[in-house]
Parts: C-alpha cells; structure tokens; sequence
C-alpha cells in the first residue's frame, strides 16, 4: 500500500490536512492514485465526457462515501460509473442506478428526496451512508481483483470509524460482497467460516451487526425485472428496522 493510501491508524494527511474522522478520511481518497488503470481510466473519460454532458467539468477522482458520520445503515455498492458518480463526485449520482437507489431511499423515509442530480442538490439521507469497494470509474464496469484489494483499506477505516453507530449493512451485488466481507474481518468483525454465500435477501447476523445481501441496483437487473423497487424497498425497510431506524413501509 502505497503512502497515499488510508489503510493506516487514521493519523491524517492526505488531501484534506489532518484528522482521524470520516471527513479527513473522504478527503484524502480523493487523493488516491494506487492503480494506474483506473487513474487513466477515470481521467480520460473526464476529458473526453459523455455528448450529453459535453459542457459539464466532470469530478475525475476517486468518489468518497457520502451520508453521515454517525450512520447506523452501510450501503456498500461497487464503484463509481464513469458517466454517474464519476462525473458528480457523490456516490450513486447522476445515472439511472442511483435514480433507483434514491427513489426507494426516499419512499421509505431515507432519504430528504428521490432523485440524485448533482453534488449541490441538496440530498440528505438519514442514519445511512453509501460507499463502495472500489472508489474509481473502472473499464466496463469492471475492476480488477487486484484493484479491489488496493481499495481495501479504504473502506476498512470507513467501517472501523462508523462502528460505534453502525448496526447493519447492505450490500448491493457478489462482487461488493466478496470485498466486504474480509473488510469487515479486518475491520474487527467476526465473519463466519466458510463465508456466508451472497444473495439477494441474505441475512447474516454479525457481533453487534446485521449484514444483508441485496442484486445491485444496475441497469441489467432493474431493466430485467431481476430487482424490482419492490424487492429493494423491503431489504432497505428490514436492514432500516434492524439499525433502528425508523421507515415508511
């Protein structure tokens, strides 16, 4: 792990300047430049830009979680989209992805509103935060193991800081699952063996935390019916209720 990596004690530096908490720590992943692929991917497609954003100044960095700091729901997805978040600089922001994401946040009281246009639009969620594994646009979608593992530490300290409110954990599709579950090992959890299989509807209770398997909200599964807002609005409203927050169902 290189020396602009967060994977350390939380000592600080970085991006942002000092400080142990989850804004220093937002910060200085957007420092991050540990995987030439991703470096090269992310900033060419900001340079390029979509036609439709053509007279938009895209973000271009590694995207940081987004929500409180005292969350007591984790949604762990798997990375920016290079069009999306990667554009807007806020996780789930700005593509049809997150317009699914933040239309149930919102139906079942998650969320201040529904849609997720830009960094500046206002959007609150409430008692929930939203990460990935993997915090750069990848080729196709697709990261490799090895930049998964790269990103690790990242999202190791994100879960070591929100422990003392932290009580649940979506997460949205295998891929996420796979990065998650050694991050919460890492992380001081204590994780089953052999590690629990990912599923849509998967509960495994944790010491002191629910962790739930939800499809990702991608285009392929909501256009397909594979997930319906239906199904997604219940894994939210049972992961909710196992935080103690309070939902609209």
């Amino acid at each position: 792990m290189g020396s602009d990596r967060g994977g350390d004690s939380g000592n600080g530096g970085g991006g942002g300047g000092g400080g142990t908490g989850l804004a220093a720590l937002d910060a200085r992943i957007t420092g991050c430049r540990a995987c030439p692929r991703l470096v090269e991917w992310r900033e060419e497609v900001a340079r390029t830009r979509r036609a439709a954003f053509a007279d938009q100044e895209y973000w271009g960095r590694p995207v940081p979680g987004f929500g409180p700091p005292d969350a007591a729901l984790l949604i762990v997805g798997l990375a920016p989209a290079a069009h999306g978040a990667n554009r807007t600089g806020r996780m789930f922001t700005g593509d049809r992805s997150g317009d699914v994401l933040y239309a149930a946040l919102h139906d079942v009281g998650l969320a201040s509103r529904g849609t997720a246009v830009a960094i500046d639009d206002g959007l609150e969620l409430y008692g929930v935060r939203i990460t990935s594994p993997v915090h750069c646009a990848p080729p196709a979608n697709k990261p490799t193991p090895e930049e998964r593992n790269t990103c690790r530490p990242w999202l190791v300290r994100e879960l070591e800081l929100l422990r003392p409110t932290l009580r649940a954990v979506i997460v949205l599709g295998a891929f996420g699952w796979q990065a998650t579950l050694p991050a919460l090992t890492e992380a001081g959890w204590h994780v089953p063996r052999p590690r629990p299989a990912f599923g849509h509807g998967t509960q495994v209770p944790l010491d002191g935390l629910d962790l739930f398997g939800c499809f990702h909200v991608s285009q392929r599964n909501t256009f397909t019916g594979r997930l319906t807002p239906a199904m997604l609005r219940e894994v939210l409203c049972t992961a909710a209720e196992s935080a103690g927050l309070s939902v609209m169902s």
